[in-house]
């Protein structure tokens, strides 16, 4: 066999062995990329995209491996308890995620990063939500189910609304269980729709009262020094008039020594 026949038949292998290994990791890659989580049950719809179901399986963990062309992620009836930082970071087709009936009492910030552009709903209700956390919704324009959480409702809160982009009709499933200070009396109202209420109230007096103990402090230290001065110069006032009195005395001393020795 000539010797231009065998270097082609050995390159026409290598690249055939090649040409397979690349076929076989872009397929690896699409499975684990496209593959349903361990244990929950993925279908796909008709108008395309893949569902997750997830629900009852008593997990204490949002799944890590979800499917990246995931649209709709049901969580619901779990046991998790907290949703950490870009727990969703990279879904980027999500459009609707279920995580009621769970036992959430913490959302970190950043918790639903990554589906600002995407996530059109967003279910949170019946968990264990009692402090409002802004910075978890960051860019989020989602319509939520906020309802049947222990809501606080403090000043914190209302602060907080007015950072949050998500659908305005979403925040009135914010039903306050308890609040700050009590004595205000929003338990069991919906707080965006109290627009009289003023939580910060307290607050506000308490920053008045500070105010004007520092005013008066000041005004204190003044007057202190005020008096202090005052005194200090009527002593050096007195001493220069005594200095000033001490003068002609001492000038007719000195001219009755002249006179005497004159006439000596």
């Amino acid at each position: 066999m000539p010797l231009a026949a065998v270097w082609l038949l050995r390159y026409s292998v290598v690249m055939c062995l090649l040409l397979h290994s690349l076929i076989l990791m872009t397929f690896c890659f699409h499975h684990a990329a496209t593959t349903c989580s361990k244990r929950c049950y993925c279908s796909e719809t008709e108008s395309g995209g893949k569902t997750m179901r997830c629900s009852n399986l008593q997990l204490t963990e949002i799944p890590e491996d979800i499917p990246n062309d995931t649209r709709r992620v049901y969580l619901d009836f779990n046991l998790l308890s907290a949703v950490p930082t870009n727990a969703f970071a990279g879904l980027t087709h999500l459009v609707e995620l279920d995580l009621s009936h769970n036992e959430i009492s913490q959302l970190e910030p950043g918790a639903f990063r990554g589906l600002s552009s995407s996530l059109q709903f967003l279910d949170l209700s019946s968990n264990k939500l009692v402090n409002f956390n802004p910075d978890a919704f960051e860019g989020l324009r989602a319509r939520a189910n906020l309802t049947n959480n222990p809501w606080l409702c403090d000043c914190n809160l209302q602060m907080a609304l007015p950072r949050v982009d998500l659908e305005p009709a979403s925040l009135t499933g914010i039903v306050c269980q308890t609040s700050d200070p009590e004595e205000i009396g929003v338990q069991g109202l919906a707080f965006l729709l109290e627009p009289d209420i003023d939580l910060c109230v307290v607050m506000k007096r308490t920053t008045d009262v500070a105010m004007l103990v520092v005013m008066f402090g000041w005004f204190t230290m003044v007057i202190s020094y005020l008096v202090y001065y005052v005194r200090a110069n009527q002593e050096d006032a007195r001493r220069h008039l005594e200095y000033l009195k001490s003068l002609p005395s001492r000038q007719g001393k000195s001219e009755e020594s002249s006179t005497i020795s004159t006439v000596v």
